[in-house]
Parts: C-alpha cells; structure tokens; sequence
C-alpha cells in the first residue's frame, strides 16, 4: 500500500481513509473476509493517529463493511458487497415519495394506461373518437398553409402574433372583447392550469372548486401545495367564500358551461351572481370554457364578457373539438399576468408547437373551424340521442341522469352506491372502461361519467350492455 491521504485536500483525511477502504472493497481489493493490517500498521502507513483509525473502522463496521473477530482482528464483512451495491445506487422510491408533484389515484393511472388498448370500450374519456377528428380536412388543409422561415421558429413568448390576433376576432362572438398582449398560447388547457398555479399563487393558497370537480383527477394545484375547497353554489357562497378565504390568497375555478364531470350549464342569473360575488370578495375566477362550442343549442354568454376589471382568467383549447394532438390552447388575462405566465412558460417549453398554431390560424381565419364545429355537433347530438334511449331501455329502474346538453357527457346516477373500485376492476376485466365518480369527489361511489364521444355506437351498446350486467349482480 503506498496510498496517502491529500492533506491539501478540501476532505478531511477521516473521510479519504473511509473512502479509499470502501473503494479497495468495491474493486475487489479487499474481498470478503481478507483481513486488515493491524490499527498500528494502518496509522503509520497513513501518518495519522490510531485514533483515526479506530475511528474509521468503526464507522465501517457500522455500515456493515467490516467486522471484528475477538482475538482475530478486523475483517472484509461477508455482507459489504451488498451494502455497497444499496449505497451505490439511487433509492430512486425515496426521491420519488419526496418529490413536489402528487401521483395521481391508482383508478386515473390504470385509465391512463388502458386507454392505449385497442381492445377496449372507452366508456368514459374525454376525447373525441377518431371517426369525429377531421383528418382528411386537416390534412388537405396543409397543402394551403403558407408559411415563413420564421413563423416555423421558436413563437414569441406569448405564442404566434398572428394566432393571437386571429383569436382577439373570434372571442368576440363569445363577448370577450380583448387584444393579442392579453393572450397567452399554451400547449391545452391542463398547462394554463399548471402555469397559473406556479405563477400566480403562494403555496397555502385555497382554490375553490364546485362539487364535484374535473380537478380532483388532476393535480396541479394540489401538488403546488394549494388547498382544496368545495363549495355548492347557494344562498351562503359569499358567507362561505368570505369565511374560508380571509386572509389567504384564493381563487376559484369553474367550468360555466357544461360542466366537467356533470355537463351542466350555468344560467345568466347564475353566472352573474357568481362573477358578482367573487369580485366582491376580490376572488380571481378561472373560466374553463373549453367545451362551450359543443353546446347543442345557443350558449349563455362566457363570465369573461362581464368582465370590466380583469378578475376572470379564461381559458380556451382545440383540444375537445378539432384535435387534442395539436395542443393548443390559451389563456386571456390582464397583460401582467400574461407577462408572467408566458415567462414561466418559455422556461418549461420554450413555446407550443409553430406548426400547431399555423394550423389553428388557418382553420379559425378560413371558417373551416366553425364549418366542422357545425357537423361535430350534429354528431355528438346523434350519439347522445342513441345513448339516451339505451339508458332509457335499460337504465331507468335503477339509474337516474338528465339529458345531455351538449359535449361529451352524461352523469349517470346508480340509486345504490354500487360505483366502487371493485365495479370499475371487473368492468376492465371485460374490457369495459369507465369513469367512476370518485375520481371527482372521493366519497361519491353512485356516479359515472359516461362519455358518448369517444366510442364507436356499437362498443357504446355492448359496453352499456356489460355495464348493466354487472350492476345487476
């Protein structure tokens, strides 16, 4: 041995000596059961004192590298190549368990994952069936894209100029009259949430939600270290509002028009006293109003068009009604916040897809997308129909529901609370997937959001069919 500690060092010699015995033991230098020089032999091989080294070995033997034998002396430990095989690597589920951001319940994540299967009926996803998508369109549509080296560049930290704009005209059939410094585009409406909890919010802050809620699926705010709070929207929302906020920063997020999971609609008389309340009480509103387009019949105008003093944060997105693959979406707002969500953005994407937002722009500014908004409609309403006399046929004796308005859903109601984990894993079984209400609120067990948009109108009545079977039993 003619190693040495570094007394120039910036490590104490303790830690080399430990160090450079732990690495003769992990090359294999020293293998199970060699025996170490004598304490006095070491202290002079390292010029140091014994107790140095009496130091040392004891921390090696708390680890469990070596080990004493009375009268024998100090010895390589039968188990050290497996503490240095733990010590060596990751304990990747410590950092996991410690990380900021939650999991997702275990029901969201198998849905997540058997939604890839094609051998299985979607009863429940929030997406629009292929057959819907306007493929074909968007795909001759690109032969009439016109683009520039630098529209095909990383966007402007608000998104694409021209998209903005483009988005400024179409808002106002909405009654949202804005300008493109008060536009952010995102890649969907999950990053504006994402975004406005990092931004925007101090950890402890309360965002209210109705009950249930689309946030309960998903945790942007809670993993932001948000808290939660129902509220049922009654004679005491401003009691209620004023109580729990005090002096917290708060915030309170809403789906107006139908409602993710219930598909409901908010009145005008609704909206406004909503909107009259909050900013009363100086409470922020997110509208999430990505499915008004799907609405069947005319739509009560959006929270944003009251708005004379920035209190209401919107959010729109293709994503429910041209295509969830292009990822675009966006949010208006005051032009600080915009300032500040577009920073943070540029810092986690450094912009949406250029390609994605020449698409939108085109399809907006060319009336192609309302063409197809017209013919999605007509389509979503022939299958909300069908489903409807199916529950109708066989649902109505031991279900309740209210027809659908328009979108994607219906909240179907079980009379017993039937809607467990244990119906949901023997509904996979059958390849039958579904959205069981305690995804939404965890006490909710006679619910299902049940989705006529994604499946086919036979996988719909076979799923249905196997739905009623099992709640039968």
């Amino acid at each position: 041995m003619h190693w040495k500690p570094d007394r120039q060092s910036h490590l104490t010699v303790h830690v080399q000596i430990v160090e450079w015995m732990k690495t003769r033991i992990e090359r294999g230098d020293w293998t199970v059961g060699t025996k170490l020089p004598t304490q006095r032999h070491l202290a002079a091989q390292f010029e140091v004192n014994r107790s140095t080294i009496n130091l040392v070995l004891d921390e090696l033997k708390a680890d469990g590298l070596l080990e004493s034998k009375i009268g024998s002396g100090t010895f390589v430990a039968n188990n050290s190549w497996n503490v240095l095989l733990d010590k060596s690597q990751p304990n990747w589920q410590q950092h996991i368990e410690a990380s900021i951001h939650k999991p997702n319940y275990h029901t969201i994540q198998l849905i997540n994952e058997c939604e890839q299967n094609d051998n299985i009926i979607r009863l429940g996803t929030g997406e629009l069936s292929p057959e819907l998508l306007p493929t074909k369109q968007i795909e001759h549509s690109l032969k009439s894209l016109s683009l520039e080296s630098r529209a095909i560049g990383y966007s402007e930290p608000q998104g694409s100029k021209k998209l903005r704009s483009i988005l400024c005209e179409y808002l106002k059939k909405r009654g949202i009259e804005t300008a493109p410094e008060n536009i952010l585009i995102v890649s969907g409406a999950l990053q504006a949430l994402q975004l406005i909890a990092v931004g925007l919010l101090e950890e402890g802050a309360i965002i209210f939600q109705e009950h249930p809620s689309y946030l309960n699926s998903i945790h942007p705010f809670q993993s932001a270290g948000m808290r939660m709070i129902p509220v049922q929207r009654d004679d005491n929302l401003t009691n209620t509002l004023r109580v729990a906020k005090r002096k917290r920063q708060s915030l309170f997020y809403c789906v107006p028009t139908l409602h993710n999971p219930t598909g409901r609609n908010w009145t005008i008389e609704e909206r406004k006293a909503l909107y009259s309340t909050c900013k009363q009480l100086q409470i922020p509103i997110i509208e999430d109003d990505v499915y008004h387009e799907l609405l069947f019949e005319s739509s009560s105008p959006a929270l944003k068009s009251f708005d004379q003093s920035g209190q209401v944060l919107y959010v729109g997105s293709v994503s429910k009604t041209l295509s969830p693959g292009l990822r675009i979406g966006w949010i208006v707002a005051p032009e600080p916040v915009i300032q500040r969500l577009a920073d943070i953005k540029m810092q986690t994407d450094y912009g949406s897809s250029a390609f994605s937002q020449e698409i939108v722009a085109h399809w907006i500014a060319t009336g192609l997308y309302e063409s197809h908004i017209l013919q999605l409609r007509e389509q979503l309403k022939l299958r909300a129909t069908f489903v409807e006399e199916i529950l109708e046929q066989q649902f109505q004796h031991i279900a309740t529901w209210e027809k659908s308005e328009g979108g994607f859903y219906i909240w179907l109601r079980f009379n017993e609370p039937i809607v467990n984990k244990a119906l949901f894993l023997n509904l996979l079984k059958k390849n039958v997937l579904i959205n069981p209400g305690y995804i939404y609120d965890t006490s909710d067990l006679h619910h299902i959001r049940l989705s006529y948009a994604y499946a086919s109108l036979e996988e719909l009545k076979e799923g249905l069919n196997i739905l009623m079977e099992l709640t039968r039993r």
